[in-house]
């Protein structure tokens, strides 16, 4: 057959391809084997080889698995399963972005990254200690831990047996730290801040880092050095910051005890607008949209209260002739909200209804209108529904985004998958304490608990429909030391998570990944 007509014959068949490789195969080796007595020895006779363009076709029906099988039945067959025209569309299907230049220069190949790459995973999934992975206590810390960010790059080389992830931690006693995760070592401490820390974040693609006190002010570090680049005091006794891109440029909107949203530029922190969100409310809510287009400003102090819309282009190029770009978001009583990751501005918020507790979620795209005089915001509603009745509201309701069209919730001891349609898809009850944090990423989700363990969940399609399986668990050491963890972050090869110490010392338990 021609390799056109194998393309159609196997697509209007629907016959597995490895059946017909094997049904080939079998067919080569029998003609090749057409002997004939001569002097008590066989003789083989010739046969046609298939050809490269025929390989092709059959084999990009093949699976990964297949592909490796397939390349060991002769020279020919190894040369067409090795073809990056097999390997690269299987990579970009399973992970939708691959950096090919992380893997070792060495062996850039597609197939070579995703092997390098599938057998990481595989190691994560199954989490075997001392096998898949390694664990780390980084000690340094006199006080509470109050966040813990990446500062390395979300992606490594593949293949190439080196590491490098590197997290920064703030603390109550007033100091930043940055850890080489694999190694369990400090690389650089921060000299001891004005006030206790009450929070860090990070610009990743700058390199920056931001952090918060109990004072209000703001300063920026560079996060490979640990220099202080800029300082900013909103005069406040909290802040809630969010960082963003925006026209290609890095920007900051601060929300304050006052009820204030500032906009500053970063590194420098040089303020570029103040305008008052709410007047007698703190602003305890700050996110900004995928795109950079949005920031939402809400508080938790009030039921009665709508979070606020903002362009952040108003923001950013604020003057007195023209007033900000504002809408209310129309929801009274926001606890919780998140993005949709993928999607431009799709979020997600949590909220009271007829003052009730917090258990309605409605998810909302934001969207612009422009005329010839003005531009108005859309807010427009695409999903709404109530949530049960939980045991455990006092613990607060934990929110994240997957996707277009996935909701996580952590509410109490449980985690819970919902659609936006407000079906139940799935529900876990793995811990014995109430979750703390929740990461979710295209790969997995890690929650964090109180009852000092971390459990890992990895996502699964089957028959288009995306399922979470729960997966294994991390123990972060000693209930007569430490009371649980409290946050968890992640990178592709690592996980970290900070435990509350009974002492008043926490620390970070690092699990990195072997390669």
């Amino acid at each position: 057959l021609a390799g056109s007509e194998v393309n159609s014959f196997f697509a209007l068949q629907k016959v597995p391809a490895l059946i017909w490789c094997a049904y080939i195969t079998a067919a080569v080796i029998s003609s090749s084997l057409k002997t004939k007595a001569m002097d008590n020895e066989w003789v083989a006779t010739e046969y046609p080889e298939l050809t490269m363009d025929c390989l092709f076709y059959i084999f990009c029906y093949l699976d990964a698995k297949d592909l490796l099988n397939v390349a060991l039945v002769n020279k020919m067959w190894n040369e067409a399963a090795e073809s990056n025209s097999l390997w690269r569309p299987m990579c970009l299907e399973r992970w939708t972005f691959c950096n090919l230049s992380k893997l070792n220069p060495e062996m850039q190949t597609w197939k070579n990254y995703y092997l390098c790459r599938h057998k990481l995973e595989t190691q994560m999934k199954e989490g075997r200690p001392n096998v898949d992975y390694a664990c780390k206590t980084l000690r340094g810390h006199n006080g509470k831990i109050v966040g813990v960010v990446y500062v390395s790059e979300n992606e490594h080389q593949f293949g190439k047996g080196v590491c490098n992830s590197v997290v920064c931690s703030a603390s109550s006693d007033g100091i930043l730290r940055a850890w080489d995760v694999q190694e369990g070592t400090t690389i650089w401490t921060s000299s001891p801040q004005e006030a206790p820390l009450t929070s860090i974040s990070t610009v990743a693609q700058y390199g920056f880092l931001v952090s918060t006190n109990s004072q209000g002010q703001i300063k920026v570090w560079a996060s490979q050095s640990g220099e202080e680049l800029g300082a900013f005091s909103t005069s406040s006794s909290s802040c809630a910051v969010v960082s963003y891109i925006a026209k290609g440029q890095p920007f900051l909107s601060a929300g304050t005890g006052g009820g204030a949203l500032y906009t500053l530029t970063v590194p420098n922190l040089n303020q570029l607008s103040r305008i008052t969100v709410f007047d007698i409310y703190k602003v305890d809510l700050v996110l900004s949209s995928p795109d950079g287009q949005w920031v939402v400003a809400g508080t938790s102090e009030s039921i009665d209260v709508c979070p606020k819309i903002y362009y952040t282009d108003s923001l950013i190029n604020s003057s007195q002739d023209e007033p900000t770009i504002c809408d209310v978001l129309p929801v009274h009583g926001c606890s919780s909200a998140c993005w949709l990751p993928v999607e431009a501005a799709r979020i997600a918020v949590v909220h009271a209804v007829n003052h009730t507790e917090p258990t309605n979620i409605t998810v909302f795209d934001i969207k612009s209108k422009k005329s010839k005089y003005k531009m108005e915001i859309m807010a427009g509603k695409i999903a709404d529904f109530k949530l049960p009745s939980f045991s455990s509201m006092n613990s607060g309701i934990l929110l994240k985004g997957h996707g277009a069209d996935t909701l996580l919730i952590g509410i109490g001891t449980e985690l819970k998958l919902y659609s936006l349609s407000g079906a139940l898809l799935s529900t876990f009850q793995d811990h014995k304490d109430h979750i703390t944090a929740l990461h979710v990423d295209s790969f997995r989700v890690v929650t964090s608990s109180m009852d000092l363990s971390l459990r890992i969940y990895s996502w699964r399609k089957q028959n288009k429909q995306l399922l979470l399986e729960g997966r294994y668990h991390l123990l972060g050491g000693s209930h007569m030391q430490s009371r649980g963890f409290t946050s968890v972050v992640c990178d592709y090869i690592s996980i970290v998570g900070s435990v509350l110490a009974k002492d008043g010392k926490d620390i970070l338990k690092a699990y990195s990944f072997t390669q």
